[in-house]
């Protein structure tokens, strides 16, 4: 499998701080939802900056798609990426809907014959095309964060990075949006990666990275990671729904010898218990 980003022994910290990343390498495929977790400071939302060159490291690597991030490439390396960002306020710039979307494409000096197709289109994709004259601010939490979507898949990157994208939505709107990115992820072909400490939202990964202190402690599928839940108590993480479900469920000796199931595999089980009363 192909590696879309590739982070080559960084080492980083913040002015008269000691060092966040010391040696720290992580790879990640493309094509693949990638979840990091971790507490706040552990160095999750540090990492993201890097990879997009917005901040610069000490030492070390990083190359997105075949390009090294150094002053050279910034411009490619960040045509690639699209960043959502915890408050999607603090990335609209236009009046209305359709102007913010435009705005990227505008620096970007795509021909305006073609910008109104693109945002039309990009709209549509996340459900707010009808909302296209409406002004940002007035939007929902969740319908900002859609907005903010529809502003980078206009853009056409490789890569989406989620950062803390969902912490200030309802559980509905949480859900609606990690919806929302799958399906875009698999209609254009796109590589996420999660920034959260929302164990739910990382369930639904490819793949989980535990970040503790600026340095990885573990890595592995969302199973793999989830069935070993005090790892996760012991830096200050919960646990997943499903797994305090299931724990509770055998403290009342229902059990299986599955430790951790998605909520899918959790609905067919609790059915079939049912089923067989």
């Amino acid at each position: 499998m192909k590696d879309i980003i590739q982070v080559d022994k960084i080492s980083y910290n913040y002015p008269d701080q000691p060092l966040l990343f010391d040696q720290l390498s992580l790879d990640v495929h493309e094509g693949e939802w990638l979840a990091i977790i971790g507490q706040n400071g552990s160095g999750k939302s540090t990492l993201a900056r890097l990879i997009d060159g917005l901040i610069v490291l000490n030492e070390g690597h990083i190359t997105v798609d075949g390009l090294q991030v150094n002053d050279q490439n910034i411009y490619n390396v960040r045509s690639k990426i699209g960043i959502v960002f915890q408050n999607p306020e603090d990335q609209f710039v236009g009046a209305t809907v359709e102007d913010d979307v435009a705005f990227g494409l505008e620096n970007q000096l795509v021909d305006r014959s073609k910008m109104h197709d693109i945002v039309e289109e990009s709209l549509k994709s996340v459900g707010m095309w009808d909302f296209r004259e409406r002004i940002p601010a007035n939007l929902s939490g969740g319908q900002k964060q859609r907005v903010a979507i529809a502003g980078i898949i206009a853009l056409s990157p490789k890569i989406i990075i989620l950062d803390e994208a969902t912490s200030m939505l309802d559980p509905r709107g949480r859900k609606e949006i990690l919806a929302l990115v799958q399906r875009l992820k698999n209609e254009n072909h796109l590589t996420v990666i999660s920034i959260t400490h929302d164990i739910d939202e990382a369930a639904g990964a490819d793949r989980v990275v535990i970040l503790n202190h600026g340095k990885i402690i573990d890595e592995n599928t969302p199973r793999g990671i989830f069935s070993h839940s005090d790892k996760l108590r012991q830096i200050g993480l919960d646990a997943p729904y499903t797994s305090k479900l299931l724990a509770a469920l055998s403290e009342r000796g229902v059990s299986d010898e599955k430790s951790y199931m998605n909520d899918e595999e959790l609905i067919a089980w609790i059915q079939q218990l049912v089923s067989t009363k």
